[in-house]
């Protein structure tokens, strides 16, 4: 074994020394793409891709989770927050299945199905009501989260204690409710009012107005009364600041959809005319424009004589004929005519009334102020020339629109927007930092984008390769004949003396008496 490992050394040595300086580079530059490549492609083949298999949930039942997953020895990782974790890819449908039938998650909440699980005679009355509060919540937020448009829905209540003594008033029970929405979906008036009243009928002594949704934008859904405002004051200021804050929220969600939901502070106030007005108009019009008015009754009387005797049984001269109190001479023998026409007509026109009562509000002026925050807050100056003008306009076009048109002049010079619209840029400080999205792992394009090029660079290494070494081959074996051919020259005597002794060693093997007769017959010769 020795010896073979040793003559195998020795080939590799000729044959390396062989070599030119070129096809040494050339062999080095290929084992190294090999290995380089061996190396990518097995770091990617073998690079595990890891999923989310819970999102959102806390943070201990993340770690009751891991503790289980280690358990069972499958690899997992943890995302930045720690209210997600990772598992493989090809096992999280496997992982999802296995961990449900173990009970995880398990959020902590309690449904009505805990009473039946642990109703027992030593519970007291105060762990009872906790136990019915947290029911109510997890069913009203459970109630909460099949409507169209809600993820999650986060539900605290709180319920008035009963009071031992009879002469005191009822206290109202309370909720606060935190929803998060689908992102886009917008609830109508009529959703939100079917919201308000579904939480008001499941909790007893729960009013409208002890009722508080808002969503994870810190955006309140407020319940739009049918009852008229009045003209109290309570009213008149509650009824200012809901415009106030609608004005507001319109404004807080188009400036950032543009510059960011961070990055923009909206504050709006309002002058408010509360004047209200009720009158009435009887007005009269006529029925066509082409006609004054359309007759309903016509009366027409047409007398006519003609002959001798003209004052017979007609006016005396000097009477009017269509005077009713015309007296008629008998007497007379003149010549002449008469002729009477008496008309009546009775005109009809369209008669109007009107009981008009004047809105109970009238805003007569706005004024909004905006804060900004630059792009980069190490420059203020960052924030472009066009983002302010397309802001200045989006707030010239809302403060128009809600402004009753009474109280805007008839062309609105720029000087009218001076004191109406202030639009700052500063850098806020304090804000909240925005969590650290989860980052799915899985492969670019340009990894397989890579991997095709270098394999087609190996494919062109290997055939110029062996190009090469079938090259190398044919000269080697046109040496190694010329070597041959020169080595059988140099050893033809050497031959024939090894077929002479072949020669006797096979005369000693097959006939040894006659290789012995030839043995004596060369010692006595000697």
């Amino acid at each position: 074994m020795k010896e073979r490992l040793t003559k195998i050394g020795a080939d590799l040595k000729r044959f390396w020394s062989s070599r030119t300086k070129q096809q040494k580079t050339s062999y080095i530059g290929f084992a190294v793409v090999i290995v380089a490549m061996a190396a990518v492609l097995t770091f990617f083949l073998s690079k595990t891709d890891f999923v989310p298999l819970y999102k959102d949930v806390s943070r201990a039942e993340i770690g009751r989770i891991k503790e289980e997953l280690d358990v069972q020895g499958i690899p997992n990782q943890i995302a930045p927050g720690g209210t997600s974790i990772l598992v493989p890819k090809n096992r999280v449908d496997e992982l999802l299945v296995t961990l449900a039938a173990e009970g995880y998650p398990n959020s902590g909440t309690i449904d009505y199905s805990f009473f039946s699980q642990n109703a027992g005679f030593g519970t007291t009355d105060n762990e009872f009501n906790m136990i019915k509060l947290a029911t109510m919540q997890t069913e009203l937020a459970n109630l909460i989260k099949g409507i169209r448009g809600v993820k999650d829905a986060q539900v605290m209540i709180t319920l008035p204690t009963p009071s031992v003594f009879m002469n005191e008033s009822v206290q109202n029970a309370t909720a606060a409710i935190r929803l998060d929405t689908e992102p886009g979906h917008q609830f109508t008036e009529p959703q939100i009012n079917a919201l308000y009243n579904l939480v008001s009928k499941s909790l007893p002594n729960l009013s409208t107005d002890d009722i508080v949704i808002m969503n994870q934008y810190s955006e309140y859904f407020d319940l739009n009364s049918t009852q008229s405002s009045g003209t109290s004051i309570v009213n008149q200021m509650e009824l200012k600041k809901d415009i106030e804050r609608d004005l507001q929220r319109k404004v807080q969600m188009m400036l950032g959809t543009l510059v960011g939901q961070d990055k923009v502070i909206v504050s709006v106030t309002t002058d408010i005319d509360f004047k209200q007005e009720n009158r009435q108009e009887n007005l009269v019009d006529r029925i066509d424009e082409d006609l004054d008015s359309l007759s309903i009754s016509v009366q027409r009387i047409t007398e006519t004589f003609s002959g001798n005797g003209a004052n017979a049984g007609g006016p005396l001269e000097g009477e009017d004929p269509t005077d009713n109190r015309t007296t008629t001479g008998e007497a007379g023998t003149s010549n002449g005519d008469y002729d009477r026409l008496e008309e009546t007509i009775n005109n009809e026109v369209n008669r109007i009334r009107r009981d008009i009562v004047e809105s109970p509000y009238k805003i007569r002026d706005i004024g909004i102020q905006v804060m900004v925050e630059p792009p980069d807050v190490n420059d203020v100056e960052s924030l472009s020339a066009d983002v302010q003008t397309d802001i200045r306009s989006i707030l010239e076009t809302i403060i128009s629109t809600s402004i009753d048109k009474s109280y805007l002049p008839s062309e609105i010079p720029d000087s009218f927007w001076e004191n109406k619209i202030a639009i700052s840029t500063q850098i806020f400080n304090g804000k909240a930092g925005s969590a650290t999205p989860i980052e799915q792992t899985t492969i670019p394009w340009w990894v397989y984008g890579i991997g095709a090029f270098l394999l087609i660079v190996i494919v062109i290494l290997v055939f110029v390769y062996f190009r090469k070494r079938g090259r190398s081959t044919e000269n080697e074996e046109a040496i190694i004949q010329e070597m041959g051919t020169a080595t059988d020259n140099r050893t033809a005597p050497e031959t024939e003396a090894s077929l002479r002794k072949k020669s006797l060693e096979k005369m000693a093997k097959d006939k040894p008496e006659e290789f012995a007769k030839l043995l004596r017959s060369w010692l006595t010769d000697d």
